[in-house]
Formats: structure tokens, C-alpha cells, sequence
């Protein structure tokens, strides 16, 4: 056994959490080797917690890292030795991915495993029972095609993910190549990081390759990923968006970059409903009804979830033999999206994030349903690379009025956030970081229209809204691009899709709660590479000692996990806030961080 070793970062415990020293000399290099196969918990200033589950070990598994490269980075970084029981845990999850098999033969889909005992205890599965149509041997059952998502589902659930080899459809043929010079001039080539991950999610022909999600920073370039995987497709493709401004985003990489023409690329959005050979819709779009049917109430007096035939632009997904189905931003997939992609196993699916993480716990579903990560790149290696700017996170903690801290105080805990989220005392802090950046491209966002109202007039600037239309906010955002306006204000809305090259200050006035993917969302914002290598700075604003600042270090769990540091203010610093007092504390531990729950 090997003895102790005080200079490593990593204490290993027998729950499977993983305690790491932050101010060691070795913290990146665990963080990074942590991040291929754990999830971080908890940030506080000095050691950070992870936990190793299932669900990240799976990933691991489908992405080629095996047990025993795992165990060499937990053993190599270790205080003490590893416990026994996390050993077995780690090579009997990743021992179980691919243990069980979908494959066609002679035109039937076929379940199989190798394991006599595993295929006795799937057959008499009470959730897998029903899809089981046929056994045909020992170890091999037929399952109805229809059911191939459904069933790799229920097998993550019981804890054998498949490994799905049984292939997809060439789809409608569609010939494009990407260019060598863009319609606007521009010379056009993939970074090499894109075209590995284009090339690692298409491996291995049409058995395994074909599923699975991207996972790359904001501003590195997924739309370009995408269509390097469209290329290589040459097929119809059906790609799905969070909101409007994503589409016509889309449709003008793809007129730009490719040979695609005008007439081969389509808008299905709440404003055109056009079908193309290549068409890009809206998450909305696809999960509108009409309206739920009054009767449609559960047992227990739940409103039941709308049938999918009761989504009427759910016809899309049929309306063209599509070969390649994207899901971009597909974190933010909602649920009768996943019921229907549970039925499209046989195209191929490509799920495109910076993050997969999901405040709905649902990332098994992304898993089984889209595809396991098959690639993912650290931010700040594409930081160090110059693909991504460098950034400077900072909290901002404001007090309350005597007034309000007792209002606070009393008051029922579920109001408790949204009060403290719109302290006025914000104001007078986004007015004196607007003065420091005078000359800079700043956004404000936000959770609460009000509050974002009050602050838009105040300043005299521009607010983007869900309701603002769409023209409207095209053509804002163009005038941000152009420089015409330098300050604009912005809702939720904002936090995907938006492609503001410039923008390279932000300030984040509230959030959602404790939404760890809506905080790199929004990181993303200003972390395309800036001319002259300007730094891009976010802040963060939270009122100290409430709920507020207590989600603000869960939403920052993520961006730790990447390697970025929250340099940690009191308002009344603000006013000495100097571009040299950033670099001072940036080398610092962030001060007075609440441990997150």
C-alpha cells in the first residue's frame, strides 16, 4: 500500500467524493485530469469537491478513457491510497458500459450481451419486460426498431448502458461542401480542434459513429463544428435552436461557408414555415399546442403531459427523410423533444453544448437519447491557444438598506431571491462599472424585466426582451456589432445564440436561481478573441448574505470546473476598482465565498 504523499492535491474518499487543494502547485493539473470522468460539487475558497457517478464514468467510458487511466490519475495525485471500495465502484461502472449491445442481423434488431447471467436478469426486468419482443437465445432478445430509444433509456436506468451499434439511415442526399473562401471574402478553414471533433463524432462508420454531443466554450465555434458534420453527411439535416435569433444565425454561417444555396436552406420559426433540405427550427416552435385539453388531468390531479400527436409542428420530424438531426444548445432540450427523439434512433444525432449540465438532473437522458460526449475541450486550453478571449470573473457583493434587510428577514423563504436579485443598490454599482469602462462594449443582463427596464432608462440604453421583435432585435444587434451603440440591455434572452464579436464587458445583474449552464452561457457572451488581445470581463452582482449570493456560488460551480476564478468584491471597493487591482487579485484566493449547498 502506498504510504502517504502530503504534497499531492487529491484526497480520495470511500463515497466517492474527491477533495481537492486549491492553493496546490499540481490543482489544475487534478482539475483537468477530475473533469474527464467527475462532477464538481462545491467551490469554496480553498478545496473544491467533486463526485464521481455513474453517469460521468459512462461518459468517460464512451469517450475511450478506461478504468485504469482513471485510477493511474486519482493514484498519481493522491494524499493516501484509494480506497478499495472507490476501485471496484470505478471498474465495475465503466466495466458495465457496452456490456449490453444493439445490433441488426439478417434485418431484426437484436439485444445481446455476453453475460448469461446479465441477459437472465434483463429478461425478467420489469421495465424492460414489455420491450422484449422475442428471445432468441440465451443471451439475445429481438426488439421492435420503434422502441431502440426507449429501450436504451430503461437500460440506462437499470445501469447498463448500451452500446448502440445497429446503425442509421443515410437519409435524402444532399451534395455541399464547405468553402475555402466565404461569400463575404474571407479565408475558411477548420481549427483543429473543430475538425477532430467533427471527425471523432463521425468514427467508426455507420456502426457506433453518428450520435453524441460536442461539448466546446462559447464563441469556439459549434456552429462550425456542425457544419463540418453536415459535410461529411451529405444529407438532408433537420437542426433545432433555442429561439429565432439562432436560426438566422445559422442560416448565415450556412450561406456563407458552404456551396448551400438560398433555396436549399429553410426558416420553420414562429415567423416562416419553410421546409428545405436543410431546415433550422426552434425549440418553441416544436413544443407549441394549442392548448391543453381541460380533461387531461392525472389521478393524482397533475395537468398529464400533451400527447406528441398533440404538438402539431411535431410533423416536421417526418415531413423530409432527414439523415442528421442537431440539437443545438442541447442542454436546454425540452422534454416532449426527448420523448419524440427517443423514436428517431435510427438518424444520426448530434447534440452541440458548452456545457451538460442540466439544472433538471435529465443529463441521462441526453446520454441515452442524443448520444454520449464524444468530445470536449477545456476552456482554458482554447483560452491559452487564442481560439477563446482571456477573461477576469468578478463578484460584487452589495449590501442591503436597514429597511430592506428587515423586510428580508421576515418574509416567506421562496420570495427571499427574487428580493434580494433586484436590490436597488445594484444600480448605483453597474453606473460606476459603466464609468470604468467607458470605452468598451458593454451588455447588462438579467432575470427580471423590471428591474432591466429601470436600469435600461437610467443609462439611456437600448433593452432587449422576449418581446421585442424579432426585426427589432436583429436590428440592435446589429448596431452593437457596428459600434453605433455601446451599451445594450438584455433579458434572458440573451444567454444564447447571440453573436456579439466585440462585446467585452458584461455585467450580470440576477439570475436563474442556481443555473451553473445559464452562468457559462452568459460567460460565453464575451469570449469571442478580441482585437489587440483586450481582456473580456464579467461581473457578477449579488446582494451579501442572502439567498442571492448562495445561488451565485452554485451558478459558479461550472466555470470553476474550467478553471476560471471569481475575484471577490465589496461595493464599497468598487471605486478604487483599477485595471492593476485585477491583475493584483488575480493571483489571490477569492475572500469570503460561501461553500455552495
Amino acid at each position: 500500500m502506498r504510504s502517504y504523499r502530503p504534497d499531492n492535491p487529491l484526497i480520495v474518499q470511500g463515497d466517492r467524493t474527491v477533495l481537492v487543494e486549491v492553493d496546490n502547485p499540481l490543482y489544475t493539473e487534478a482539475r483537468d485530469a477530475l473533469a474527464r470522468f467527475a462532477e464538481l460539487e462545491k467551490s469554496p475558497e480553498y478545496v473544491h469537491t467533486y463526485r464521481i457517478t455513474p453517469l460521468s464514468l459512462w461518459n468517460a467510458a464512451a469517450a475511450g478513457l478506461t478504468a485504469e487511466q482513471i485510477l493511474n490519475d486519482l493514484e498519481r495525485l493522491s494524499k493516501y491510497p484509494l480506497p478499495e471500495n472507490v476501485k471496484v465502484d470505478i471498474r465495475e461502472a465503466i466495466g458495465r458500459y457496452g456490456r449490453v449491445k444493439l445490433f441488426v442481423a439478417d434485418g431484426h434488431m437484436l439485444l445481446s450481451t455476453e453475460d448469461a447471467a446479465l441477459a437472465e436478469e434483463l429478461s425478467r426486468h420489469r421495465l424492460l419486460v414489455p420491450f422484449l419482443q422475442r428471445r432468441l437465445s440465451a443471451t439475445h432478445f429481438e426488439i421492435d426498431p420503434a422502441h431502440r430509444g426507449h429501450v436504451k433509456r430503461l437500460l440506462v436506468q437499470v445501469g447498463y448502458p448500451a452500446e448502440d451499434l445497429a446503425g442509421y439511415v443515410d437519409g435524402a442526399p444532399l451534395s455541399f461542401q464547405l468553402r475555402e473562401v466565404t461569400l463575404s471574402g474571407q479565408r475558411f478553414q477548420l481549427r483543429r480542434y473543430q475538425a477532430e471533433a467533427a471527425e471523432i463524432f463521425w468514427a467508426q462508420g455507420s456502426a457506433a459513429g453518428g450520435s453524441g454531443v460536442i461539448v466546446l466554450p462559447c464563441g469556439a465555434g459549434k456552429t462550425i463544428v456542425g457544419m463540418a458534420v453536415m459535410a461529411k453527411a451529405q444529407c438532408a439535416t433537420l437542426i433545432l435552436t433555442p429561439n429565432t435569433v439562432a436560426v438566422r444565425q445559422w442560416i448565415r454561417e450556412l450561406l456563407d461557408k458552404t456551396t448551400l444555396t438560398e433555396d436549399q436552406v429553410g426558416e420553420y420559426s414562429g415567423l416562416k414555415k419553410t421546409v428545405c433540405p436543410v431546415t433550422i427550427c426552434t425549440y418553441q416552435v416544436l413544443t407549441y399546442h394549442p392548448r391543453r385539453r381541460a380533461g387531461a388531468v392525472s389521478a393524482r390531479g397533475r395537468r398529464a403531459a400533451p400527447a406528441l400527436e398533440e404538438y402539431p409542428h411535431m410533423a416536421l420530424f417526418n415531413s423530409l427523410n432527414w439523415g442528421l438531426i442537431i440539437y443545438d444548445e442541447v442542454h436546454l432540450l425540452p422534454a416532449p423533444i426527448f420523448r419524440i427523439t427517443a423514436e428517431l434512433q435510427a438518424k444520426r444525432r448530434l447534440g452541440l453544448t458548452a456545457t451538460l449540465v442540466r439544472e433538471d438532473g435529465m443529463e441521462g437522458d441526453v446520454f441515452s437519447l442524443v448520444g454520449p460526449k464524444k468530445y470536449d475541450v477545456p476552456w482554458k486550453e482554447l483560452e491559452q491557444q487564442g481560439w477563446i478571449a482571456t477573461a477576469e470573473c468578478h463578484e460584487i457583493r452589495v449590501g442591503m438598506s436597514e429597511e430592506d434587510r428587515m423586510e428580508y428577514a421576515v418574509m416567506d423563504h421562496e420570495l427571499k431571491y427574487h428580493f434580494a436579485a433586484v436590490n436597488e443598490r445594484k444600480l448605483s454599482i453597474v453606473s460606476m462599472l459603466l464609468e470604468k469602462h467607458k470605452e468598451d462594449a458593454v451588455l447588462i443582463i438579467g432575470q427580471y424585466v423590471p428591474q432591466l427596464a429601470t436600469i435600461a432608462q437610467r443609462i439611456g440604453a437600448p433593452l432587449i426582451t422576449g418581446e421585442t421583435p424579432v426585426r427589432q432585435r436583429e436590428r440592435l444587434l446589429e448596431q452593437f456589432r457596428r459600434g453605433e451603440i455601446s451599451r445594450l440591455v438584455l433579458s434572458k434572452v440573451g444567454n444564447f445564440s447571440i453573436d456579439l464579436p466585440d462585446a467585452n464587458v458584461l455585467i450580470q445583474v440576477s439570475g436563474m436561481f442556481g443555473s451553473r449552464q445559464e452562468e457559462a452561457q452568459r460567460l460565453g457572451r464575451v469570449l469571442r478573441p478580441k482585437r489587440n488581445g483586450l481582456l473580456a470581463h464579467f461581473y457578477t452582482i449579488v446582494t451579501r448574505d442572502t439567498v442571492d449570493q448562495e445561488y451565485a456560488a452554485h451558478r459558479q460551480l461550472f466555470l470553476t470546473e474550467q478553471g476560471y476564478h471569481y475575484n471577490i468584491l465589496y461595493e464599497e471597493e468598487v471605486p478604487a476598482f483599477t485595471p492593476a487591482v485585477i491583475a493584483e487579485r488575480a493571483t489571490q484566493p477569492s475572500r469570503g465565498r460561501l461553500p455552495s449547498a
